[in-house]
């Protein structure tokens, strides 16, 4: 036994390391590829710094439904991950780790992934060699992790279409499907913090991995346990095309087509647009689309540098409104009506807007979604593209955590809204479903064809979506991508700035009038973090907890109904089974809900809790009864996430031995 070892075993003995982490240091050891592990691990072991190697390797990071995510930066950088200096202060080398974001798990994931695709072909009988795209946002080691991907794809007999540069996770969803590919890949952790990165995967259709697809590939993933491989003979290896600015033209000739009312969006001369890409991908794309539209545009300059770091916020994502802060600061300086921002890789989108006292406010997702889904349902039934006769045909997809006030939009305008657990896959996955429904003759070339001449085909054939979205600032609407599009949310809230702008209101104007008309719904978001193999636990008790202890009241009104998503069935409004999932949703006696789930992508658990107000049957409410249900509303909510935190100590302080 080396000197390591006995130092890690005496370490577990004495309760300072997991059994679960001193075994995956030992395995790594001997899988790896990488000598810079052994540097690191030994330096950890050296300076005692157990908690760090409980949290990289107390367990193997998981390849799940939607890929990998993880530190690729440690709390704790070694010597030998620093390395030499490197461009923006980023370490030379990820970290080294079983549960970590590096060379090791990208190339194990991988490796697995082609080795599913070949055998999905060869079951399909498609004679062709796999195909993939890979992209990648602007996080430290994505582009190292994607010309990694590259390489290990090729090795594997795998060709491969690599964007030149960074791009945004929508683009790299249209352009598995505007090439043809069997799969997809872009390296990114999305909003995550900026000692985060992942690997995403998305399957020939557009969208992100679903079953039977996803327990599959998981499998294969899992069971590669080094990153060292033999490379395939050069004749059977794969090859490289590098995708640069034409697939960006047809990306942006169908962004073009989400406008519905070009004449009033030219017109719009005196709307002022502010933009930040908040040091990532967006402004690739959404910059000349913004031009090509015409809208008069401000960016933040420091935040248009392209930087893993994200120095210039907390955190990169548009949900928070510190994100916001200097692009609304510019705003102030220029008069703008307008602020919006996407994430690193753009998938996401947040919005401030100067509201009627001239101060700008920042929306919610579910406000966002709200305005794109009124809006669009509003102007295509004013254009007979949505009539009484197809209204049926016609959708609006949601996630049960969402709003009901688009809910109450579709219903009162004979649209269906249909309802998914959380996670845009399931929203490609409905889209996958109701194109799959056209005449085969029609689908052989679907992708190919005009926007109008789809619109067409699925309104006479199928379902027509018409937009649809997350509460987590994720939204779309068209199906020619099949996750959510920061760049594609930009042109269609913009659009719908312009509406307002045209009627001469605010957009919290606009806001209310929709209040007025479909009741004032309100949603707030609770997330509580527990970082770590110790926060991982405390999440795990948590959910144990309301699975089997569920509260019977709260905030002093009974619990009326209760559904658990992980052992309950469930089938959604068109007959579709709704997978299993850690989520419960609790409804309570006084009309406010509250559903409780952790995170997929973080460590975090998530409360979201709902209340509303209606108009009395057959009139809306006036300004005052407006504002009375607002504060109301407000309150009310306040006080259930009071009693939400309070229970969460409870449960945490509970020994349920």
């Amino acid at each position: 036994m080396s000197d390591l070892s006995i130092e890690i075993e005496r370490a577990v003995q004495a309760g300072q390391l997991r059994q679960s982490s001193a075994k995956n240091i030992e395995q790594m050891l001997v899988r790896t590829s990488q000598p810079s592990v052994l540097e690191s691990i030994t330096e950890l072991v050296n300076a005692g710094a157990w908690e760090e190697l409980d949290d990289r390797f107390f367990k193997t990071l998981a390849f799940g439904t939607g890929g990998l995510r993880g530190r690729t930066i440690g709390k704790i950088v070694t010597a030998a991950e620093r390395g030499e200096p490197q461009p923006l202060d980023r370490p030379q080398r990820p970290c080294a780790g079983t549960n970590a974001m590096n060379f090791f798990n990208v190339s194990r994931a991988t490796q697995g992934l082609v080795a599913y695709l070949k055998e999905w072909l060869a079951k399909e009988q498609i004679l062709s060699k796999p195909k993939i795209v890979v992209a990648h946002d602007t996080r430290y080691f994505s582009r190292d992790f994607a010309e990694l991907t590259a390489r290990v794809a090729m090795d594997n007999g795998c060709d491969v279409c690599l964007f030149e540069g960074p791009r945004s996770t929508p683009q790299l969803s249209f352009t598995v499907r505007q090439q043809n590919a069997f799969g997809g890949i872009v390296i990114t952790a999305s909003h995550n913090p900026s000692h985060d990165n992942g690997y995403k995967v998305y399957f020939s259709d557009g969208a992100q991995v679903v079953e039977p697809h996803a327990s599959a590939i998981i499998a294969k993933v899992n069971a590669i346990e080094s990153d060292v491989y033999e490379p395939l003979p050069e004749d059977a290896q794969g090859t490289l095309t590098v995708l640069g600015k034409e697939i960006d033209e047809a990306y942006m000739e169908r962004l073009e087509t989400l406008v519905l009312d070009r004449p009033m969006v030219e017109s719009a001369k005196d709307l002022q647009i502010v933009f930040t890409s908040i040091h990532g991908t967006g402004g690739a794309i959404i910059k000349p689309m913004l031009d090509r539209l015409g809208f008069r545009y401000s960016t933040v300059p420091a935040q248009e540098i392209p930087d893993g770091r994200f120095p210039t916020v907390k955190s990169p994502n548009p949900e928070n409104a510190e994100a916001l802060s200097k692009a609304i600061e510019l705003a102030n300086e220029v008069g703008a009506d307008l602020v919006m921002a996407t994430d690193p890789d753009c998938d996401r989108m947040g919005v401030a807007a100067r509201n009627r006292e001239g101060v700008m406010e920042l929306f919610s997702g579910n406000q966002i979604g709200s305005l794109m889904a009124y809006y669009r349902v509003k102007k295509l039934i004013e254009q007979r593209v949505i009539t009484s006769d197809n209204a049926r045909r016609c959708v609006i997809i949601k996630t049960f955590v969402t709003t009901d006030l688009q809910k109450a939009i579709a219903q009162r305008n004979g649209l269906r809204c249909v309802e998914t657990l959380t996670g845009f896959k399931y929203i490609g996955e409905k889209l996958g479903k109701y194109e799959a429904a056209l005449p085969i003759e029609r689908r052989m070339n679907y992708r190919m064809l005009p926007e109008i001449e789809t619109r067409l085909l699925r309104l006479n054939h199928s379902s027509y979506y018409v937009c649809g979205g997350e509460e987590s600032y994720g939204y779309s609407a068209a199906d020619f991508i099949r996750d959510k599009d920061g760049n594609g949310a930009v042109v269609v809230f913009a659009e719908v700035a312009a509406y307002a702008k045209s009627r001469g209101l605010t957009l919290d104007q606009l806001l209310d009038e929709i209040y007025s008309d479909y009741g004032f719904y309100l949603e707030q978001n609770g997330n509580l973090t527990f970082e770590g193999a110790e926060g991982a636990s405390k999440i795990q008790k948590l959910v144990t907890s309301y699975a089997s202890q569920p509260p019977g009241e709260a905030d002093q009104s009974p619990v009326t109904e209760l559904r658990n998503f992980a052992e309950q069935d469930f089938v959604d409004i068109e007959g579709d089974k709704i997978p299993k999932e850690k989520m419960l949703m609790i409804d309570l006696a006084d009309g406010r809900r509250f559903a409780v789930r952790p995170s997929g992508t973080e460590p975090k658990i998530k409360f979201y809790m709902f209340g509303r107000r209606l108009p009395q049957a057959g009139r809306g409410f006036t300004e005052s009864e407006l504002t009375e249900a607002r504060q109301e509303v407000t309150a009310s909510l306040a006080s259930l996430w009071r009693w939400i935190q309070a229970d969460v100590e409870k449960r945490l302080g509970r020994d349920d031995s």
